[in-house]
């Protein structure tokens, strides 16, 4: 039996070697998580790209929930099968058996265990959990539809961090990584009428992991995006991107799954646009095609963030998405959006939603609160999405409202950097975000990594995700949050990048705390002297100082402090010719247990312009006006 990953590593290779526009790669290596519990062999490998987008039978709501902190339902005291009194995923009714026969032993019984609703983290379903990290099951039941024709599918959003799946006490896959998208085929699983699905979900985080166990966020365990019951026709739209090339034209690459993907007749259609393309897949069930984009076509952009409906047709099946056209690329130290220079006004963001019980349960509402805050309070344009990909929600939401993104994977600090299944895992997770959201026009920069030290295994494990990501999309900008070198000048700091990666990426980014995690004095920041490259353009991806809302005193901590931090720090980049954005960190506070200073922090990180509730602190009018009168002089000057 082979391990199932959801975004298997036969499913992420097509992808990296289909077609003259991805280019050619060699398979990877599949992620490997052990467990003693054999797992079904799956024939296909679904992506479902844009599977919000399709009809679905909605899991949220009530689950049974029951802890496993030693992973009993996993392995026996000696890492064999567990015996039937532990396995959780079992079709039985527990009470029935034990009442049977006296003999029989459960040490579990999810049909009466306690409820959570889902999706959430079980970090806020009650206070004992409230920092629990380890295994968790859930359980619930469902009515599948007595007639039912084509395939079923299981698909999640995402579990942090590794997931186990069982339907009707049958193993059906599992997943490793807690931020992207998986989907199981389970057509001949299904029950008609009643079905049991179990889902194991370990939150635990290992040196081999990606993350890390060292961290400086909240380690949010749990089923934290939507589970849905897919159905698609038997042969179906598994993968299609649709976007404006850099030459203008509009390209469409697909991919069939199912018995009849090869030869068969498919039509691209953008009802606004007239455009109505036929196309025929090949031997392998791909097709690419490219027209030139009609002269009504209006590109995307943050003032006019128009989006399409866009549809697929392929025999039984009617793929949809509404998607944006536009163009995003570098020349010397511009970045050009639709062929214009562009200055990046933005702010980091953690996926933690407005109030003082955050869980990690992004719904469109929870999404447009924090994105409006960005867009019309601190008028920006851009938001760099840390440290790991977000819900498809919030990407969406960013398409809508107009906010170029920065997408990362976890990749971060202290990567097990020469273990190969860490990489395979980074890889995995990569392609997993990538596939997701290459058809939002808001994604402008993938990132591979935030704040690593430079080793020659760093460099290479770093290198293989940008080669990745170049072969996966060729429209967007590729990037990672760098560390700079610290030193003193006379009266100053003297900062240095001299990061090798910096000759990999098309945008140079640095995270800064100089007055903030260093002794300089405020007074000396805007005197900085700065050596980096100068044939990119540069970010400042972080830079920030923590303030307790409503604290007002003349050290740090203070809103005052913080507001004098940001205008010394804007003072000094504006000294940067090649500066061409920010993203300060962060918008909102976020739950961090590493932060524990009893008077300011209570495990909260206080870098956020405003708190976990709302309120905006001083340095929030700061960013504020500064981005409201760089947006009116760019403007003028485009004139």
């Amino acid at each position: 039996m082979r391990i199932v990953t959801g975004m298997m590593a036969a499913a992420i290779a097509t992808a990296l070697s289909a077609g003259p526009v991805l280019g050619q790669s060699a398979p990877l290596p599949p992620s490997t998580v052990t467990s003693s519990l054999p797992l079904a062999t799956v024939e296909t490998e679904p992506l479902l790209v844009s599977a919000d987008m399709r009809d679905a039978l909605d899991l949220s709501g009530a689950w049974h929930y029951s802890i496993d902190p030693f992973r009993a339902g996993l392995a026996g005291f000696h890492g064999e099968t567990p015996d039937a009194g532990q396995r959780r995923f079992l079709d039985i009714d527990v009470a029935k058996e034990m009442a049977r026969d006296t003999r029989t032993l459960y040490e579990f019984d999810l049909a009466h265990a306690p409820l959570a609703i889902l999706p959430s983290s079980w970090l806020t379903t009650t206070a004992e959990l409230r920092h629990y990290q380890g295994l968790m099951w859930y359980q619930r039941h469902f009515a599948a539809p007595i007639k039912r024709t084509g395939r079923t599918f299981l698909r999640f959003g995402a579990a942090n961090y590794r997931t186990y799946v069982y339907l009707n006490g049958q193993p059906v896959g599992r997943h490793e990584g807690g931020f992207t998208p998986f989907a199981f085929e389970v057509t001949k699983l299904l029950r008609d009428g009643d079905n049991q699905i179990t889902v194991g979900v370990d939150s635990q985080a290992t040196p081999e992991t990606v993350p890390p166990p060292v961290t400086d966020w909240e380690n949010y365990g749990g089923i934290t995006r939507a589970v849905r019951l897919i159905s698609t026709p038997d042969t179906y739209v598994d993968d299609a991107w649709v976007r404006l090339t850099r030459a203008g034209r509009i390209a469409v690459d697909l991919h069939l799954n199912g018995a009849a993907s090869a030869r068969r007749a498919v039509r691209l259609r953008i009802g606004e646009l007239g455009l109505d393309v036929p196309g025929s897949t090949d031997a392998k069930g791909d097709w690419h095609g490219e027209i030139d984009a009609p002269a009504a076509l209006t590109r995307w952009s943050p003032e006019r963030p128009k989006l399409y409906d866009v549809a697929i047709d392929a025999g039984d099946d009617h793929w949809r998405d509404r998607i944006g056209f536009r163009t995003i690329e570098v020349r010397g130290a511009d970045i050009l959006l639709n062929g214009k220079p562009i200055f990046l006004r933005g702010i980091s963001m953690h996926e933690e939603e407005l109030g003082a019980e955050p869980t990690r349960a992004i719904t469109p509402a929870a999404a447009r609160a924090l994105l409006s805050e960005i867009k019309d309070g601190l008028h920006g344009n851009y938001v760099r999405l840390a440290h790991y990909p977000h819900s498809e929600v919030m990407t969406r939401a960013a398409d809508e409202l107009g906010l170029l993104v920065w997408s990362e994977v976890p990749v971060y600090w202290m990567i097990a950097w020469s273990n190969p299944e860490t990489l395979a895992t980074a890889r995995n997770m990569l392609a997993e975000n990538i596939l997701r959201d290459r058809n939002r026009a808001a994604i402008a920069i993938w990132s591979v990594a935030n704040e690593t030290t430079v080793t020659d295994a760093r460099n290479a494990f770093l290198r293989t995700l940008v080669a990745d990501a170049r072969k996966l999309d060729d429209t967007r900008l590729i990037s990672a949050a760098l560390l700079v070198d610290h030193g003193k000048g006379p009266g100053a700091p003297v900062m240095t990048l001299a990061d090798p990666l910096s000759d990999d990426v098309d945008l140079l980014a640095i995270n800064t705390y100089n007055g903030w995690y260093t002794a300089d004095r405020l007074a000396d920041l805007p005197a900085t002297t700065w050596h980096v490259p100068t044939g990119k353009p540069l970010v400042f991806s972080e830079f920030g100082a923590d303030a307790l809302a409503g604290f007002h005193a003349p050290q740090k901590f203070s809103e005052e402090y913080q507001a004098d931090y940001y205008r010394a720090t804007l003072a000094m980049a504006a000294r940067l010719p090649t500066l061409r954005g920010m993203s300060p960190w962060i918008l909102k506070d976020f739950r961090s247990p590493r932060r524990q200073n009893p008077d300011f922090q209570q495990g909260w990180n206080r870098k956020g312009l405003i708190s976990e509730t709302g309120q905006r602190k001083l340095a929030f009018g700061v960013l504020s006006t500064f981005y409201e009168s760089k947006r009116e002089a760019d403007a003028a000057a485009a004139k």
